[in-house]
């Protein structure tokens, strides 16, 4: 009997499979062969399998050294689950008692354990280090190795202690498994685990059966996520939130708009995380919304869509945790919300860090974020960022490619890239080549004398977002090579000085170009988020009415995002109009009933089927700290005294009193206001809103920006909106 068949028995005896995935036979050889190895594979590939079946074959007991507790819990389950015997698969960590430890150590010194799952945190004990080094190891696997790197989406340092540590309790072979490592992170990994010459098993990147989407982060982003669900009713997903503040945010929102939703994250008590795992498991629930704590070796074959609530801080974290989608290799629909304030908010996280940490993190966030407004096949983008060719142009399988766009031919502008590239001597970042394309002066260019090159300028007549695109394409296409190591400085590859002395095309497509988180404009033609333009055009007009009958601007009456919302949901009384973004009772009484008959009217002459009514319900929390708001202003307390008790930024207080005043109620700040500008200061912005078409903050800044700052102009004009609108 040859060694594959011996393989393919205890395979079928353990497991139930009679065949191995990909090169999982290769790499249980290797290992069982006593070799270092190194294993780089998609989530859903198979990693586990790599080293749970050599160490119920191998002599002795196999340490794997693991991130996450939930992780642990579920991969012993598992390894249980396929034998007749519990004490074949343990883990150490701080949710077991002391008696419970002592258990695991007996059954490990008696032989019976196959399998010890430990946190580095806890390989680092010397408790267990002693005791280890009288324990036969039959092999270490490092799990989620790419924990190791500081260029690893999730850097552990605990990881970098582990060499020292198999040294001191006995050497055995090293397999080292992740599903995300660029060559960057290959290299680190297999530096600081000394295993330079492990064999590498590389699997494709590529999961055909995911698809890729992403959209512009707007105010109605909740809703947008309520209906998907709703749409994909009873499917199992993930919706990742950066903030342990917005993932209880958001679960509330979606249980209060009758989704079977939960929170998951690192701030919650272990018993909580692991009953809401569970339960995750066992489709007592169908939503968890988590931060990256959720999901590192969760075994559900069965979710069906990953949301990123928030843009995530690099690709690496975002290829692995939409990995979570589709493993049993069905439909797996991956989408992400992206809006520029996002990236400010990830790039503010990062100072007081040290500055090699910041410049490491700014170079992987502008990796996602060049992915996020790329018009180029997302699926060839993701591959090419970690190393694998994608030979077609279009997958068919995201939006860029369900949607594309015209392609240009760009290639003289390339030439002017590579020449711009030449001249600074390859020793520059995007953005710095990008300023002397486009003749942008500035403090490093002139330091450098770039300004003075003949080059300075020559791409003047196009905007960043199209050079950005010029870029990454010609990385994508092979004309230049990113030193990721030096933190993204472009290089010139041979195919490069050959296309300068060639006529070839090149084609390329300029990014997606998303707007600001509150970007209220409604576009009309193909491009229209409106679901109605004629019944959105008669609101319009119906409110163009009212607004000279009543003498003020048309946004008093109702905001456009709320017209939109008509457009597209029917409300054909008050009680369905008070559920429309921005109309709350006050304005749902005050101007609601005209709307709501013409809505009627409309519906009835056109034999519209109006859409169930979709209600996005605010949650009790929400209308609590709205209600307490109201009445803290009504007994006239500070509102920068308002912020600190109910722990908001003084912006994000007046966020929440514009959402309170724009859906009709009636808020006197005249108190607060007085304290900080003159009388003459407040009639002269009052009387701007008055005389112009639109509340648009930054159309106010252009006027008005000169005298007063953007907080003056917010408070002024959440009075005009109060006094002229509710």
């Amino acid at each position: 009997m040859d060694i594959t068949q011996n393989l393919i028995a205890p395979l079928k005896q353990y497991f139930g499979f009679d065949a191995f995935k990909g090169d999982q036979e290769a790499i249980i050889k290797n290992l069982l062969a006593g070799n270092d190895t190194f294993v780089l594979m998609p989530t859903g590939g198979g990693k586990s399998l790599c080293y749970q079946l050599p160490s119920l074959l191998m002599e002795g007991t196999a340490i794997v050294i693991s991130p996450l507790i939930a992780l642990m819990k579920n991969q012993v389950d598992a390894i249980r689950y396929v034998s007749e015997d519990d004490s074949v698969a343990h883990f150490i960590n701080s949710s077991l008692t002391k008696g419970a430890i002592d258990s695991v150590k007996n059954d490990i010194i008696n032989g019976k354990t196959k399998l010890l799952y430990l946190a580095p945190e806890s390989l680092t004990k010397e408790e267990y280090v002693d005791f280890l080094r009288n324990v036969k190891i039959s092999f270490y696997a490092v799990d989620e190795a790419h924990c190791i790197s500081e260029w690893g989406h999730d850097f552990r340092p605990e990881y970098r202690k582990i060499r020292p540590l198999i040294n001191e309790i006995g050497k055995a072979p090293v397999i080292a498994l992740t599903a995300t490592a660029t060559d960057k992170v290959r290299g680190d990994i297999k530096k600081n685990l000394g295993i330079i010459d492990a064999k590498e098993f590389k699997s494709s990147f590529n999961r055909p059966n995911l698809y890729y989407e992403v959209r512009s982060k707007t105010k109605n982003v909740d809703k947008d996520i309520i209906k998907f669900i709703k749409q994909h009713h009873g499917k199992s997903g993930i919706i990742y939130c950066l903030s342990r503040k917005s993932v209880e945010d958001l679960a509330e929102v979606l249980r209060a708009n009758d989704i079977n939703a939960r929170a998951y994250h690192a701030g919650m008590d272990s018993v909580t995380r692991s009953q809401t795992q569970d339960d995750f498991i066992m489709e007592r629930i169908d939503v968890i919304v988590a931060t990256i704590a959720f999901g590192m070796g969760i075994d559900k074959p069965d979710v069906r869509y990953v949301i990123h609530y928030d843009i995530p801080k690099s690709l690496e974290g975002y290829y692995q945790e939409t990995g979570r989608a589709g493993r049993d290799g069905g439909e797996g629909m991956c989408v992400t919300y992206y809006t520029h304030k996002d990236l400010q908010k990830l790039e503010k996280f990062m100072e007081g860090k040290p500055v090699a940490e910041q410049d490491i993190g700014r170079q992987l966030l502008s990796e996602t974020a060049a992915y996020a407004e790329t018009s180029v096949c997302r699926r060839k983008f993701l591959l090419h960022y970690f190393g694998e060719e994608y030979p077609q142009d279009s997958c068919g399988n995201c939006d860029n490619c369900l949607r594309p766009k015209n392609k240009i031919d760009a290639r003289d502008e390339l030439k002017l890239l590579i020449q711009v590239i030449d001249a600074v001597k390859e020793n520059f970042k995007t953005d710095y080549i990008i300023k002397v394309l486009m003749g942008i002066e500035s403090n490093d260019i002139t330091a450098h004398k770039h300004d003075n090159l003949d080059c300075f300028g020559c791409g003047v007549e196009y905007e960043e977002r199209f050079w950005n695109a010029v870029v990454r394409q010609a990385l994508i296409a092979g004309y230049l090579e990113k030193e990721i190591e030096n933190y993204g400085i472009l290089k010139l590859t041979p195919k490069a000085t050959r296309f300068l002395k060639s006529d070839e095309p090149f084609m390329v497509v300029e990014n997606n170009e998303f707007g600001e988180e509150d970007d209220d404009e409604v576009v009309g033609g193909d491009g229209t988020s409106v679901s109605d333009l004629a019944l959105y055009n008669a609101l319009k007009d119906l409110r163009k009415k009212k607004s000279n009958e009543l003498n003020v601007p048309p946004y008093v009456i109702f905001q456009e995002p709320s017209l939109e919302a008509m457009a597209t949901i029917y409300p054909v009384n008050l009680e369905e109009l008070k559920n429309i973004p921005g109309v709350g009772d006050g304005k749902a009484k005050r101007y609601g009933q005209e709307f709501c008959d013409l809505i009627k009217r409309y519906c009835e002459e056109n034999d519209v089927e109006r859409p169930e009514f979709l209600r996005v319900r605010t949650t009790p929390k929400k209308s609590a700290q709205k209600l307490s708001i109201i009445q803290n202003i009504d007994r006239k307390i500070a509102l920068d005294d308002i912020a600190s008790t109910k722990g908001l930024d003084f912006d994000e207080l007046l966020e929440e009193i514009e959402k309170i005043v724009y859906s009709g109620t009636k808020l006197n700040i005249d108190y607060f206001l007085e304290e900080e500008l003159d009388e003459e200061s407040i009639q002269d912005i009052y009387e701007y809103f008055r005389e112009s078409d639109t509340d648009s903050m930054d159309a106010a800044l252009d006027e008005l920006g000169e005298d007063y700052t953007e907080e003056e102009i917010r408070l002024v004009r959440i009075k005009f909106i109060s006094e002229m609108a509710n």
